[in-house]
């Protein structure tokens, strides 16, 4: 869960692939060997890079699909001598990659590691400013229905190349691969641009919301109250401080300070803070609004065992409060 830049865009690489020598693609848990009859199901679109050379008896190919071959990477007749550690030989069954969602938080890694700030799962996807890589040598498949038809990005790396617009990308979504690797109903824009504004921009994945949270099993609350902050699937233990600001309001500068002057301090060590631009719905006597206005969420979580859930959380919340009526205008 740990991502650093909340203002500037973040790197976001996607981590399931199709590998043939990846062993949990393989219903039995292993790669198979040269005496097992390998299966592909006759049905299922696959993209598939292979690293090194195989000796195989039998292979059932899909009806649609691609080998992507490494250098010095093949397939070679299997000449029935005997194999160290393959035994008599079995059915060897490639796993179904199409449930795998583009908007499934679970399968995205952040690449900035290291401080005490997570992500709410809407940013843990790619938002609109975000760098997203797919690792080069591996092949990969993944479902990118969205409610918006489109799928906004800075920039977004496939098999070693990295495009930065629209029209870079337009040229590999045309190749031979690209259709395997990618189903469903949107299209990618990529704009090369960074967020422009210092005080942060939205992520932008609020409209699939729905399909982030599909599925998800959320763990059950340490605390009597959890708190669902806006872009989260489950409840959390700790508090939510929410922002309004001026237009000279810094999120990157903000955000250093309460690292520095707050969770830096022993007192709330095991805390985490998630800190971002999110779009708060307006109401108007308990009935909510079809507009929303923009605020910065601050969300702190302390779940730390043998004291109290969430206590650390809500007194650095009461500290940032009296920070804030201290230096607010600063």
């Amino acid at each position: 869960l740990l991502l650093s830049g909340a203002a500037a865009a973040g790197y976001k690489q996607w981590l399931p692939n199709t590998n043939f020598e990846t062993a949990a693609n393989w219903e039995e848990g292993r790669v198979p060997c040269a005496s097992d009859a390998i299966h592909f199901e006759r049905d299922k679109v696959i993209s598939v890079f292979v690293k090194s050379h195989h000796a195989v008896k039998d292979m059932y190919l899909p009806l649609t699909g691609e080998f992507i071959l490494a250098s010095g990477a093949g397939f070679a007749a299997f000449d029935g001598s005997w194999d160290p550690g393959c035994d008599s030989g079995s059915a060897a069954r490639f796993g179904d990659a199409e449930g795998l969602s583009w908007f499934n938080p679970a399968l995205w890694q952040p690449l900035q590691q290291g401080e005490p700030v997570f992500a709410v799962d809407e940013e843990r996807v790619p938002c609109r400013y975000d760098d997203v890589i797919f690792e080069a040598e591996t092949s990969f498949r993944v479902n990118v229905d969205s409610s918006r038809g489109m799928i906004h990005l800075r920039s977004i790396s496939l098999m070693g190349q990295t495009f930065a617009s629209t029209a870079a990308l337009a040229q590999y979504l045309r190749g031979p691969s690209a259709p395997l690797q990618f189903h469903g109903n949107s299209t990618f824009q990529v704009t090369g641009t960074a967020c422009a504004d210092k005080s942060g921009c939205v992520c932008g994945n609020a409209q699939d919301g729905h399909r982030i949270c599909a599925g998800r099993r959320c763990p059950e609350a340490a605390c009597p109250s959890p708190l669902r902050p806006l872009g989260h699937c489950c409840g959390l233990c700790g508090a939510m401080v929410c922002l309004e600001f001026t237009p000279d309001f810094d999120l990157q500068q903000y955000r250093d300070r309460l690292i520095q002057t707050f969770l830096s301090q022993p007192q709330y060590a095991g805390v985490q803070m998630a800190i971002s631009k999110v779009h708060q719905a307006q109401t108007f006597l308990g009935v909510a609004l079809r507009s929303s206005t923009p605020v910065i969420q601050i969300v702190l979580v302390d779940e730390r065992a043998g004291s109290e859930p969430g206590s650390a959380a809500e007194q650095m919340a009461a500290d940032i409060m009296g920070d804030i009526a201290q230096h607010g205008k600063a």
